[in-house]
């Protein structure tokens, strides 16, 4: 049975690093799997009034690339990217046509800065609109409550996302 796994947390926490390493173990594995950055299914500009961030798009892209993965044998789909709401959550769901868990990386806020900071060190207008989107992003999370559990971000990355895999299991 296919299943898909949407790894989330605010921004520089690492959430395609995680999926990269979890699409690597499943790999490992012998497991048939596709990783997905939700981040690049909606790079398009200009986002429409109303969407800044090309939800609707990503939807649309998500619903085609799913399928094709799919198609093409995938049994695990693992994907990146920021849900803010319950129904946000539902709505992948549809799209990805398979059953949806949701990994929430944590990450402390501090350590969160320190990775931006170093992720952003030419881009000083880019640091300063992640580094406020981190607070901002973490409080609407804690609100939300999407996720169906939580693993520790600040271990190494191959132990964050054996930690994911074994907590998802289906």
């Amino acid at each position: 049975m296919a299943a898909a796994l949407l790894i989330t947390g605010t921004v520089g926490v690492g959430k395609t690093s995680v999926a990269d390493a979890v699409g690597d173990v499943l790999a490992d594995e012998g497991v048939p799997n596709a990783v997905i950055d939700l981040d690049w299914l909606r790079r398009a500009w200009p986002a429409p009034p109303g969407d800044p961030f090309n939800s609707e798009l990503t939807m649309r892209n998500l619903r085609a690339v799913a399928a094709n993965f799919r198609q093409a044998g995938a049994e695990r789909l693992v994907l990146a990217g920021v849900i803010e709401h319950r129904d946000e959550r539902a709505r992948h769901e549809e799209v990805l046509g398979v059953p949806l868990a949701v990994c929430r990386i944590h990450v402390p806020l501090a350590e969160t800065h320190r990775r931006l900071r170093g992720r952003h060190v030419h881009d000083p207008q880019g640091l300063d609109w992640h580094l406020n989107r981190a607070g901002e992003l973490a409080d609407i999370l804690d609100a939300a409550k999407v996720e169906d559990f939580t693993v520790d971000g600040t271990k190494a990355l191959k132990q964050v996302a054996e930690e994911a895999i074994k907590r998802w299991r289906v």
